[in-house]
């Protein structure tokens, strides 16, 4: 009898690295980082302002270049095979990019034409995420630029659905975001991992949410992750008493303080 082979893992990360800045100046936003991620496990990824978790994810999505080790997605090498990798991989943002003068429907039109879609296609699927995100029908034609901050939100996680991806890669997609907003994203989220083998990375401050939401969290800071397994077994291992504690006893920062260490490049 054949032996099957064994199922690539959705990301598989050995050694990685990235720095920003030289000389005297120079910043490890990465620093040999491993990370194993099964196909349909929801990892969160959770760390202060500037511990190197939104590099990761830019790694991930073909953005950036590591500077040492290795990333693969379901079996590609992110820098050697990227186009590969982009066709199974989308990508939300906490400051989502738009044609702002365009409307939403404008927009994913627009998106889906970028992966082979038809208009009618594009908009059948935009439709019924963003119904099922709590979108009025009403504003889809409407400029993005009218829309509040949750309802972009929404439409940037339509246009990552777009194309069924394989893995999705959410980094902070509630920051901002108004309660009911936030609510309705999070309830889109476990619907997605009930539904469909979908792996997702999520970068999160929202420790209820990574608890809520998420199979495994991966604790990073100065770029070295520091805990990595269910929040039920970090806990116990580091006598945690909740996530907050967790957060606090493996980065040395209280959740929701302003982190001032200067570390990744702006924004990251």
């Amino acid at each position: 009898m054949a032996v099957q082979a064994a199922r690539p893992a959705a990301v598989d990360a050995t050694g990685l690295g990235k720095a920003f800045g030289r000389g005297t100046r120079q910043v490890r936003a990465l620093d040999a980082v491993d990370l194993r991620v099964e196909a349909g496990e929801v990892i969160g990824v959770l760390g202060p302002n500037g511990s190197g978790k939104s590099t990761l994810i830019r790694i991930l999505a073909t953005l950036l270049t590591p500077d040492a080790g290795t990333a693969r997605v379901f079996g590609h090498d992110v820098v050697r095979e990227a186009p590969a990798v982009r066709r199974l991989i989308n990508r939300v943002s906490v400051e989502a990019s738009f044609f702002k003068k365009l409307s939403a429907w404008e927009n994913l039109r627009y998106a889906g034409g970028l992966y082979g879609l038809g208009a009618a296609e594009a908009r059948t699927r935009a439709r019924a995420v963003l119904l099922r995100l709590g979108l009025d029908g009403a504003r889809f034609d409407t400029p993005l630029e009218t829309m509040s901050r949750g309802q972009q939100q929404k439409v940037a996680i339509a246009r990552a659905l777009l194309t069924t991806p394989r893995l999705l890669l959410l980094d902070e997609p509630t920051t901002g975001l108004d309660p009911k907003s936030k609510r309705e994203v999070q309830t889109f989220v476990r619907e997605i991992r009930a539904a469909a083998e979908v792996t997702i990375l999520l970068c999160t401050h929202d420790m209820d949410e990574a608890q809520n939401l998420c199979h495994r969290v991966a604790v990073i800071d100065r770029g070295r992750i520091q805990g990595l397994g269910t929040p039920a077994e970090l806990m116990a291992r580091h006598g945690a008493t909740d996530l907050e504690d967790l957060f606090f006893r493996l980065t040395g920062t209280d959740y929701g303080e302003a982190d001032v260490r200067a570390a990744e490049e702006p924004g990251a």
